[in-house]
């Protein structure tokens, strides 16, 4: 099999009815195969992928593994060349899938892809969770081309070339499956949030290519399963990209670092709080306090990292503060950020 296409779902049977038809009638192919991987979900997702897409492979999983943990699963019992993490809430449109492929066959140094990604309910916009592709800045706040901050890009063809990128949207990422193995796949520890930006960071780190194929093209819904500033996803976020800070930061810039991302975190739990905001003020003061429960765990994984490591300085990691360039100096749009 050459290409597998993993849509994993959780109580999403209206997104599946929905956004299924479109991956079936723009996937086909001999060597490709559709999968649906159910994280143990209550409602009848299964039942609908059973007798309304027979074509379509289910694999049920016993329990919600979360998002991370959920994939490695589900590439444990999956065999292609390439495989893509693609939301059940996504509208794929005609050739999204070979132009990706054609471009990873041509590319051997590229090791993982993702289209553009645009507003299903907007669709001459940018979507929020991956738009023409991923960066971050110095101290880890991750950005797109086409989103900074809650601030998104009307798409008019101003990013429609192809550039590497830091990380892919886990929306809708297409990877090389033997790389995906090689670097340890997802961070199941993560359990959602942040963890393709940490899995993109060990790529790039051991010299593998990421870029955005802006001639494919997919629709986001977005916030399907978490809405926007949910307090589990602001806890998730928090403590996650603290985590994948420290397990991926090299050593010269570890102290540093952190300590500047303690000042800056407690900040954003002050705005929450002078908001009245409360249940995201904790969740911020919350994540710090798990991420040091859980930093000993990770110790291991940093020193791994380290070791095999061929590229300390990543471009695609720019060495400012986001914050800095959009809430002082106001540039919201990519191309107005300077280096």
């Amino acid at each position: 099999m050459k290409t597998a296409v993993v849509i994993l779902n959780w109580n999403g049977v209206e997104m599946l009815r929905r956004f299924l038809p479109s991956v079936l009638a723009c996937s086909k192919g001999e060597d490709t195969e559709v999968c649906v991987v159910d994280n143990g979900s209550t409602d009848n997702s299964c039942e609908l992928v059973k007798w309304e897409f027979p074509e379509v492979r289910l694999i049920r999983l016993p329990e919600n593994y979360g998002f991370a943990d959920g994939y490695n699963k589900a590439f444990e019992r999956v065999e292609a060349e390439y495989v893509v993490l693609l939301n059940s809430d996504v509208e794929v449109a005609p050739g999204w899938l070979s132009r990706m492929t054609d471009y990873m066959d041509a590319h051997p140094e590229v090791a993982a892809c993702q289209p553009k990604l645009l507003s299903f309910r907007e669709k001459n916009r940018f979507e929020y969770a991956g738009a023409a592709g991923g960066f971050i800045d110095y101290y880890g706040y991750p950005f797109c081309r086409g989103r900074i901050f809650g601030s998104v890009e009307e798409d008019r063809g101003q990013y429609d070339e192809v550039i590497p990128v830091f990380w892919a949207t886990g929306a809708a990422l297409l990877i090389r499956l033997q790389a995906y193995r090689e670097v340890g796949g997802l961070d199941g520890r993560f359990f959602a949030h942040m963890e393709e930006i940490d899995l993109c960071w060990r790529l790039r780190s051991r010299g593998y290519g990421i870029v955005c194929l802006p001639f494919s093209k997919v629709y986001h819904v977005g916030a399907a399963t978490l809405k926007k500033e949910n307090p589990r996803k602001t806890f998730l976020n928090f403590r996650n990209n603290l985590l994948m800070l420290y397990k991926n930061l090299p050593a010269h810039e570890l102290r540093p670092v952190m300590r500047l991302r303690w000042c800056l975190d407690y900040i954003a739990a002050a705005v929450f709080f002078l908001k009245a905001d409360f249940q995201n003020a904790r969740a911020v003061v919350s994540a710090r306090q798990e991420y040091c429960r859980m930093r000993p765990l990770f110790e291991e994984n940093r020193r791994e990292n380290l070791r095999r490591t061929v590229q300390t300085d990543i471009p695609e990691r720019f060495r400012f503060s986001i914050l800095w360039q959009a809430m002082v100096c106001g540039r919201r749009l990519f191309s107005d950020l300077k280096r």
